[in-house]
């Protein structure tokens, strides 16, 4: 008895013990408290060392130089596993910065990560074509989810340069030419990001609208057409996403670095706009010490591309001589660590986990389904009978091995990568004197599943033959013995260089020419960062934009084919008829080196004055009176729809409502267009919405438009004007078809930036 009553005494004061050396969490980690007061009570703990490791990032691959100085084994054994990294703070409890490139997926793999494989988005600009917020958003959760599997806790994404430059190698990557709607869709793709508890990025802020001499070039443009243009975009976006960090570009403005431009990073972005995340530099884009830090730049991404170590030892410096106030440090840590708290990476740590390939594959397959734009379809000879007994011949674009995805920073090493999935290409991309220069032959990868492959498998009954087209002579005897001929194209983007014509190159046109003549059912199915030229349009039945599809977009592209989904893409971007219709019908500054030349200061050869202002896309069409090849927006059903009943009011903003009827024979998806001019003005995409209706049914809609869609930007005044007066409002499946329309009284009003 005695020995029992011990015993519980012993174990209630062994209990009583070791809560009094339990630990109380540190106050920072009391979640009830707001982002900004646990940064600021952890800032409180951090030395002057400790804070300047946090403003001060290394690039993955990290090869030491006379500029920096050497790095310890942990953190070399880091880097190679990701595109950047910020170092933690292991007696405090910050976790380091994990970074990774991204939008299209997690882009580590190759090189960084050798046999590490992720699901393939497609290009963002197919995201874009399905006016579909609600994937932008499935498809940013996935990513963060497989990021955050994979032990990245940062996601270099939001790409959302306006396709000011459709030529642009990296069109792909961002979403189109209209404000509203890449800065919906991008939004969205961020807000999906960092539901997974990691930080999203969005950039190349600002005006990053062309690869060619992408260090040197000045963008030259004036403030009231770049608020209303590039700067809405992300504006919106940034608004709807709210990322945790912005990436400043490498080009400048108006003669200023990006990364060390007072203007936009503190009187746009953090005056104006309010914002509360910190910038970080793109890698290399970083020209200084204490005019970046002085004039907004939070953190230096990339010791070891930067040609100097700016905030390493110099910043140190400068804080000690006072150029660089001690205010400034304390700003640029807390953005970082509010960011942190924010969304959640101390309270939510990594764990890394495999992902879930089937469900992701999903994703990716959705998205591709909705945002495959079916360009034409004459005599309805799309879909084909998947059960019908006939021969299929198959030519060209690799279709036997997968389909094109973009190179660069944002490639990703899709799920179920093979060797023969890797092909090398080389093409004229670049002018030099008013002459084409062609790259080197480089590796293009190709997502899975190969398009023959989904082919035979959804017409298990058909004969399905593959050519190559190399020999154009072997593709038409093939496509001439056939009941249908599928010709595959191609034009592939990168980063880094911009393609010198929106012409297809290696003779392709010729191989769509030669078959539409021996086959009267061919179908040209495009696989393009962009817009193309297409100078056989006449002489084929079909056409389908498939842009990049991702992991399994063949399956997606095989399913619209065959008639198992219905075609709902609407064109981000409009397709012009010839470079000469362009703004700039030569790319300013081209030359086979001088986008890699570092530069400082006066205007250069390579600064490109944007006249145009903010009139991109559609809206310098109209103001030049030229007729596209596609408008802005367009896109076939295997059904069909009407708008009708359009009720628009005005006042402070403009309200319309009208009824969506799908009247065809086929579950489909239309996207309702609403546009609006204002007095003497050009339309301007005010709101949009999809809807998924079966036959026979319809559905009411009723869109308001953002006040700043009808504004022009006052830069004397710095805010928003809305001119009163008659404004046109149309409805439609594209900014070209006015099926509806209607004219409405806006009131005068202001509106601060």
């Amino acid at each position: 008895m005695y020995k029992i009553i011990g015993c519980a005494a012993a174990i209630v004061l062994a209990a009583s013990a070791a809560e009094a050396q339990t630990v109380a969490p540190p106050a920072w980690m009391n979640t009830m408290l707001s982002p900004d007061t646990r940064a600021d009570l952890l800032q409180a703990k951090l030395t002057r060392d400790e804070q300047l490791t946090l403003v001060h990032g290394y690039v993955g691959l990290y090869e030491p130089n006379r500029f920096h100085a050497p790095i310890s084994a942990e953190m070399r054994a880091a880097l190679p596993q990701s595109a950047g990294y910020v170092p933690g703070i292991v007696r405090l409890g910050i976790p380091p910065l994990n970074e990774s490139d991204a939008s299209l997926g997690v882009a580590n793999g190759g090189h960084m990560r050798p046999g590490d494989q992720a699901t393939a988005l497609p290009s963002s600009l197919l995201t874009a074509a399905t006016w579909n917020p609600d994937l932008a958003y499935a498809g940013g959760a996935m990513i963060g989810a497989e990021a955050r599997a994979k032990g990245f806790n940062v996601l270099l994404a939001g790409g959302l340069d306006l396709a000011r430059e459709p030529r642009d190698g990296r069109t792909f990557e961002y979403s189109g030419e209209d404000p509203w709607l890449a800065g919906v869709m991008v939004g969205e793709a961020i807000k999906g990001i960092q539901s997974q508890h990691i930080i999203s990025t969005t950039k190349h802020f600002a005006m990053n609208d062309q690869e060619t001499a992408r260090t040197v070039v000045s963008a030259d443009i004036s403030d009231a057409a770049m608020r209303e243009s590039d700067l809405l975009a992300f504006e919106i976006a940034i608004e709807r996403g709210d990322p945790g960090a912005v990436m400043c570009a490498y080009n400048r403005i108006n003669n200023v670095y990006a990364c060390e431009n007072d203007y936009l990073l503190d009187t746009v972005l953090k005056k104006d706009w309010g914002y509360k995340g910190f910038v970080l530099s793109d890698w290399g884009a970083v020209h200084s010490t204490a005019d970046a830090a002085n004039h907004g730049l939070d953190q230096e991404s990339a010791n070891g591309v930067d040609s100097e170590d700016f905030f390493g030892a110099p910043l140190k410096d400068a804080l000690a001589d006072g150029s660089v106030p001690e205010t400034r440090l304390a700003d640029m840590v807390h953005r970082i660590l509010r960011t942190m708290f924010a969304l959640g990476l101390f309270d939510d740590p990594l764990v890394r986990a495999p992902i879930n390939i089937e469900a992701d594959g999903d994703v990716a397959q959705r998205d591709a389904e909705e945002g495959i734009v079916l360009l034409k379809n004459e005599g309805d000879l799309l879909p084909l009978d998947p059960h019908k007994r006939q021969s299929i011949a198959v030519i060209g674009g690799y279709a036997d091995r997968g389909v094109y995805s973009g190179g660069g920073s944002s490639q990703v090493i899709p799920i179920g990568n093979e060797p023969a999935q890797e092909i090398l290409i080389g093409g004229a991309m670049v002018w030099s004197n008013g002459e084409e220069w062609q790259i080197p032959k480089q590796v293009v990868v190709l997502d899975p599943p190969a398009p023959l492959d989904a082919i035979k498998q959804e017409a298990p009954r058909a004969r399905v033959s593959y050519d190559d087209g190399d020999d154009i002579a072997s593709a038409t005897a093939l496509a001439r013995r056939s009941d249908i001929a599928i010709v595959f194209v191609h034009q592939w983007m990168r980063e880094g260089v911009d393609v010198s014509s929106l012409s297809l190159y290696g003779g392709q046109d010729e191989l769509v020419d030669a078959v539409a003549k021996a086959n009267r059912n061919t179908i040209v199915v495009l696989e393009t960062g962009g817009p193309v030229l297409m100078p056989w349009l006449d002489k084929v039945p079909a056409a389908i934009e498939a842009f990049y599809p991702g992991n399994r977009g063949a399956v997606a592209l095989t399913r619209i084919l065959f008639g198992e989904v219905d075609p709902s893409g609407r064109l981000p971007i409009t397709f012009p008829l010839g470079d000469s219709q362009l703004p700039h019908p030569i790319i300013t500054g081209q030359n086979p080196v001088g986008y890699t030349i570092a530069t400082v200061g006066a205007p250069t050869a390579y600064d490109v004055i944007y006249t145009e202002g903010a009139k991109i896309g559609y809206k310098w069409f109209e103001d030049q009176k030229i007729e596209p090849l596609f408008p802005f927006g367009f896109g076939l059903s295997y059904t069909s729809f009407t708008f009708d009943g359009l009720v628009a009011s005005g006042g402070h903003t403009i309200t319309a409502s009208f009824e969506v009827k799908n009247t065809g024979k086929r579950d489909g998806k239309e996207t309702a267009e609403l546009y609006a001019a204002p007095p003497g003005g050009l339309k301007r995409l005010i709101g949009f919405v999809k809807v998924d209706l079966k036959p026979g049914e319809s559905q009411h809609v009723t869109l308001t438009a953002d006040p700043r869609l009808l504004a022009g930007f006052d830069a004397e005044a710095q805010l928003w004007r809305v001119p009163a007066g008659e404004y046109a409002v149309t409805l439609g499946g594209s900014v070209a078809d006015n099926a509806a329309a209607a004219t409405v009284r806006v009131e005068a009003g202001t509106l601060k930036p």
